[in-house]
């Protein structure tokens, strides 16, 4: 069985520590079995890995989401890649076009679905594995897994049973979307299932979905034409439209980390962060990135977040409502990790003539490198505050170190690799700082060092 991870989500309802860049998935927030600070996707691919799964699996994301997924597992993991989002069923189809002509998997071959960070306990993977033989047993379109209810909660969608089928799974009867708690009292008495977004089918199913909306089932053709693609969930588009569906119950621990009031339930520490907590105070908690402390005195039941983005305080049961909030905000995110370290944005100010100018702090980690890179619109410079490197200034090479400065002009191929852990401050000047103007040579080190190798020797020559 291969496994496909979905790794979306804009992050808004975790904000101000996830943004566009930096959804739920990549906080580190929670603790594993040493102490150490990991984040959702980390503990869930630990979990793989632990249940013989990971070589199986690839990631399904969008382009924004690359850099940190290498970055906090590593660069061998195998990543679909979005060319923008558009929902669960394209990133599913995308996925599936890949395992048929990329890796070339059987019609034949089950292919399991899972969202990228699901708490639950590790024998929950023992789960995943059955859904192939619910699904060979059964001879139905789609294998789920169903989590036994704790209470009537109105935050899920429902899987009602019709009967077993006289294996280990149940016939699915119908689903409900996020009934109310009235509602779900009375499906719980139904047997009903939390639908916890784990299903399988087999490869041709989804390849037969394909070919019925006149869509390529080669990847690099999908690619092509994958705006085209309806912007729906797999569940609208593809799972309310099939009849033949099991499901089978995990009883055990399951939980949707969405919300900052179920996050700080599973988080091991009060104060993450610079901060403190007054005696008495109950049920609360600091999560704070900045270098200066918070202090949070008399209030029980809040959540008190802090990072570059913004600050929230919030009664924990409000927290829920926070997305509503943070979709008026406008305004770029404020702190990201990429591949080769991370950026803080110290500040931006545009002036009533029209030039931007950003101030930056970058890490940039020892043995890794910016793209190559040229910018039309704008100038920078570089001041490095710690380590030493190399810099590559239009194809010439010359170490660096701490305390130096670097002048890029508008126009002016760019890049740095650190030699040693190294932080610069950037400051970009410019008519319009914007990605767009970014325009990238190449990523690969061995080949910016071979373009410059080319230019010295027809220099010379």
């Amino acid at each position: 069985m291969k496994l496909v991870l979905l790794s979306g989500g804009s992050g808004k309802r975790l904000w101000p520590l996830s943004n566009d860049a930096r959804s739920k998935q990549f906080l580190k927030v929670l603790n594993d079995y040493e102490g150490k600070k990991v984040s959702m996707v980390q503990r869930v691919w630990k979990q793989l890995e632990e249940s013989d799964l990971a070589e199986e699996s690839i990631i399904a994301t969008s382009y924004s989401q690359v850099d940190m997924i290498k970055m906090q597992l590593n660069s061998e993991v195998q990543i679909v890649t979005e060319p923008e989002r558009r929902d669960t069923f394209p990133a599913i189809a995308l996925a599936a076009a890949y395992l048929y002509s990329v890796q070339n998997c059987s019609l034949d071959e089950v292919v399991g679905i899972l969202p990228v960070d699901p708490y639950v306990e590790n024998h929950f993977f023992n789960r995943v594995k059955n859904l192939e033989d619910a699904l060979r047993e059964s001879n139905a379109d789609l294998a789920l897994i169903g989590v036994a209810p704790t209470y009537p909660s109105a935050k899920y969608g429902y899987i009602i049973p019709q009967s077993a089928t006289g294996t280990s799974s149940l016939i699915v009867d119908y689903f409900k979307e996020k009934p109310t708690e009235e509602q779900a009292v009375e499906l719980i008495k139904k047997n009903a299932l939390w639908n916890c977004g784990v299903f399988a089918f087999k490869l041709s199913f989804m390849i037969e979905e394909l070919k019925k909306r006149n869509m390529p089932i080669e990847y690099d053709e999908l690619l092509k034409i994958y705006h085209l693609l309806p912007k729906k969930s797999f569940d609208y588009e593809v799972v309310e439209k099939t009849s033949r569906i099991v499901a089978i119950p995990y009883d055990g621990y399951w939980k949707d980390l969405g919300t900052w009031n179920t996050l700080t339930e599973e988080m091991a520490s009060t104060i993450t962060g610079k901060g403190i907590i007054g005696k008495g105070v109950e049920n609360s908690h600091i999560v704070n990135e900045l270098n200066i402390p918070i202090t949070l005195l008399g209030l029980d039941d809040v959540v008190v977040a802090a990072s570059p983005d913004g600050i929230l305080v919030t009664h924990k049961e409000s927290s829920t409502k926070v997305k509503e909030y943070v979709d008026r905000l406008e305004g770029r995110p404020m702190y990201e990790e990429r591949q080769w370290g991370w950026y803080r944005v110290l500040e931006y100010t545009k002036y009533p003539e029209g030039n931007e100018v950003l101030i930056k702090r970058l890490g940039i980690n020892a043995g890794k490198n910016l793209s190559y890179q040229v910018h039309y619109k704008r100038s920078e410079v570089w001041t490095i505050v710690k380590g030493e490197g190399v810099f590559v200034l239009d194809d010439q090479l010359r170490h660096v170190r701490t305390g130096e400065v670097l002048h890029i002009p508008l126009g002016a191929k760019h890049t740095l690799r650190a030699t040693t852990n190294m932080e610069i401050i950037e400051v970009q000047s410019g008519s319009e700082l914007i990605e767009e103007d970014i325009f990238r040579r190449s990523h690969e080190w061995n080949e910016i060092e071979q373009i410059c190798k080319v230019r010295q020797f027809s220099n010379q020559g």
